[in-house]
């Protein structure tokens, strides 16, 4: 029986990887996409979850929006390494048509919550931008935190963050929100970029994307090559696009792809140091750990079932728009 998933995304370009990734993961039956803020605004972020799931077929899938800034600010404005790394659009400047349909009236929160009453041990939550509308779930139904099975994008326990020297993008946005959340989760996966960084796509995979001749080909390898050539101008000693998010959503099909170390979590919230994912001082001697950090990750395996997964599902959509014309 497949794994129900919840993608809670800030739809830039990795978040659609993760997207076509649970798509193309027969293990996973993905009953929701929620919507938060981060590498663009929740409008553009569903907007994008909307059109990528039109594109390959499964407008089945419903799309909530989730709170639309941090914890401790009431608006959020979109960072200038954000734009350029994933685009003013978030999928990498990617022309795809807008869904027929729109948003869910229920709110991200309210669904989330009612997910895991209902599906419990079935579900798993797979959160890959800020923490927001987890931390929301929390606080709105008092069982959720110990029912709910979280596998998180963000933070950095061994490596240095990527928006500042502790903080990693997800957990910088809004790192009241991971803290309560790290906190107080009872079964949380913090994929991080201890694990993230090591699995690179470069444009020879790309290319393999864009020879389909389908329109979910040419999206992918339009929006992905911009985040190459992004990363090429960031961080060239890595000679390719970290799959921050879509690695999140493959251990939720197989968490063997992962080594992860047990600790009980937290965030900072003060200082020079805001943001830092780092073990809790005052759970360390607990015999129970909430938190299970990956320290390791299988990267040829992972590379090989992503790409296996993405191809597939690229090649099942229709022909490129106007014959030869890609997407960009």
């Amino acid at each position: 029986m497949a794994r129900k998933i919840i993608l809670d995304v800030d739809t830039g370009i990795d978040d659609a990887l993760a997207i076509a990734y649970a798509l193309g993961s027969p293990e996973l039956e993905l009953i929701g996409v929620t919507g938060t803020y981060g590498n663009v605004l929740v409008p553009t972020g569903t907007r994008n979850a909307l059109a990528i799931l039109e594109l390959f077929g499964r407008t089945d899938v419903p799309v909530y929006a989730g709170p639309d800034h941090a914890r401790a600010r009431d608006s959020f404005e979109v960072l200038d390494i954000s734009k350029f790394i994933h685009g003013v659009n978030g999928i990498g400047e990617a022309v795809i048509p807008d869904a027929a349909r729109g948003v869910e009236e229920r709110s991200a929160v309210d669904f989330m919550v009612e997910a895991v009453r209902e599906h419990g041990d079935d579900l798993v939550i797979v959160p890959v931008g800020p923490l927001t509308t987890v931390a929301a779930a929390m606080e709105a139904d008092p069982e959720f935190a110990e029912r709910a099975h979280i596998i998180n994008m963000g933070g950095a326990l061994t490596v240095p963050g990527n928006v500042t020297a502790w903080a990693e993008a997800n957990i910088n946005q809004d790192p009241e929100a991971a803290d309560l959340v790290f906190r107080n989760a009872a079964d949380i996966t913090m994929i991080g970029l201890d694990v993230t960084l090591q699995t690179l796509l470069t444009r020879a995979e790309t290319a393999k994307w864009e020879a389909l001749g389908t329109t979910g080909g040419d999206f992918l390898a339009a929006a992905t090559n911009y985040y190459i050539g992004a990363y090429d101008e960031i961080a060239p000693y890595l000679g390719g696009c970290g799959l921050h998010d879509p690695l999140a959503a493959a251990v939720a099909v197989d968490p063997t792809l992962v080594t992860t170390l047990d600790i009980n979590l937290k965030t900072d919230t003060e200082g020079e140091t805001r943001g830092r994912t780092i073990g809790d001082e005052t759970r360390l001697n607990n015999a129970e750990k909430t938190a299970h950090v990956a320290v390791a990750v299988d990267v040829e395996r992972f590379l090989s079932e992503f790409m296996r997964r993405l191809t597939e599902l690229a090649a099942s959509t229709p022909a490129r728009f106007g014959g030869d014309d890609s997407l960009d």
